[in-house]
């Protein structure tokens, strides 16, 4: 999941906009705006808990996980860092500033595509798979703290039901 940092912060208090403000018409549930305000403060919650966990086992960021992770699924045939752009769901620019990272490290390689001379796939070393490898119980461990211990696995069943339901909506 791709996290633009050093965004404008956005105030949740979207209940006290619609109390306050006469002249619009409240046509949102009160339920609805909570509901949205306790996911986007959910999730950047359980990620910035995910990211001081990676980071005080001295490894790369979630984004870097997530990327290394789609590489690796793609074999050696590689990825066009078009189609890795649409799978993280980044800008092109931010992907090509992530794969320059992460490719500096030592993770990755580009290699250029038979039959276009400008473009290139990007593969995943060997020490990209051992650093995705060494990051995902560290990542593992805090899904579970964040999960586990807050609802049982019906609840979990029917959380994931619902947020796939609004996701194949929008």
């Amino acid at each position: 999941m791709y996290i633009r940092r050093n965004i404008p912060r956005v105030n949740l208090d979207a209940i006290a906009s619609i109390c306050f403000n006469n002249r619009m018409e409240n046509r949102t549930r009160r339920n609805t705006v909570a509901v949205w305000t306790e996911l986007i403060r959910a999730s950047e919650r359980a990620l910035l808990q995910i990211e001081a966990a990676l980071s005080d086992a001295n490894l790369p960021t979630l984004i870097w996980y997530d990327a290394l992770l789609e590489i690796e699924k793609t074999g050696t045939d590689g990825i066009r860092p078009y189609a890795l752009k649409e799978r993280l769901l980044m800008p092109q620019y931010g992907t090509s500033r992530l794969l320059g990272r992460i490719e500096r490290a030592g993770y990755i390689r580009r290699v250029a595509c038979d039959g276009d001379g400008r473009g290139h796939v990007v593969q995943i070393t060997d020490a990209g798979k051992a650093v995705r490898k060494r990051m995902w119980p560290v990542y593992q461990r805090c899904l579970v703290d964040i999960f586990e211990g807050q609802i049982s696995v019906d609840e979990a069943d029917m959380l994931k039901d619902l947020l796939g339901r609004i996701g194949r909506k929008v």
